[in-house]
């Protein structure tokens, strides 16, 4: 697996922000409803992206 610079990283967070933020708002008006809807969406994010990337470690070890 090719390295990946840990300044692409940085991109990672305020990508998931300002998805997380345009996808709660189009379903809430409320700001409070927003911010709750966008953490969770987040949370949702992260936690794909992160088991996305451990079955991509362990297919890489493996193979």
């Amino acid at each position: 697996m090719l390295p990946i610079s840990p300044s692409y990283l940085l991109y990672y967070l305020p990508l998931i922000i300002a998805i997380s933020l345009v996808f709660g708002a189009t379903r809430h008006e409320n700001t409070k409803l927003i911010l709750q809807h966008a953490l969770q969406t987040g949370r949702w994010i992260t936690g794909f992206m992160g088991t996305l990337f451990i079955i991509i470690c362990i297919l890489d070890w493996l193979l």
